[in-house]
């Protein structure tokens, strides 16, 4: 009985630890490409503001220009050493109420960004042909996803209403990467979000 009893127990120990060595089928990892230069079209979702344009990255600067809705159509939000500007046509004004949402999630998209560019691969969750990296900023939980170079395809913060996807992405003046582009959300946490965004239309 206690032979038994011994085996019993070394076989569940055998199989907890072969269940433990072996690794999600879900886990992969992709090439890091986070801290390239590149230029993409971008379609942008914050609850009921749905937005379209022109994203550039170049260094350490990030800018977007809008072309849909018509009352972002035009409009230029440019990120450089900490600080935002504004400009229509290259005319410079403050932030408008329709573009502070879209500014914060910016900001949350370059932080998040600027996490996971230095590693040497990048890991996370194989999904719909994505690689989705999950991290965590101090307005709460994100999920960054890239193709198969290891290009940006979307971002997401789950627990509000805004998504981000890439799509033409292109890195240092060559051709679009291949791979499609993961709708996503992200956050905002400006106050003045909510009249924002219900505004915007």
């Amino acid at each position: 009985m206690k032979r038994l009893i011994v085996f019993a127990f070394t076989a569940a120990a055998a199989l907890c630890l072969a269940a433990c060595s072996m690794p999600s089928k879900n886990k992969a990892s992709r090439p890091n490409r986070l801290g390239e230069s590149f230029s993409s079209d971008v379609d942008i979702t914050i609850e009921k503001l749905k937005a379209e344009g022109r994203l550039e990255r170049s260094g350490d600067d990030w800018s977007v220009e809008f072309s849909e809705p018509n009352t972002l159509s035009g409009v230029k939000l440019e990120f450089t050493e900490g600080s935002v500007k504004a400009s229509y046509k290259g005319l410079s004004f403050s932030v408008p109420q329709s573009a502070v949402p879209v500014k914060a999630m910016m900001l949350n998209l370059i932080k998040a960004v600027g996490d996971n560019s230095g590693e040497g691969e990048l890991k996370g969750e194989e999904k719909d042909g994505s690689l989705r990296i999950s991290g965590s900023l101090d307005g709460g939980s994100y999920t960054l996803s890239v193709d198969d170079g290891g290009m940006i395809s979307g971002f997401d913060m789950p627990g509000y209403e805004l998504s981000m996807s890439f799509t033409n992405v292109t890195a240092n003046g060559s051709a679009p990467t291949t791979g499609t582009a993961a709708e996503t959300t992200c956050v905002t946490t400006a106050p003045e979000t909510t009249s924002a965004v219900t505004t915007a239309k």
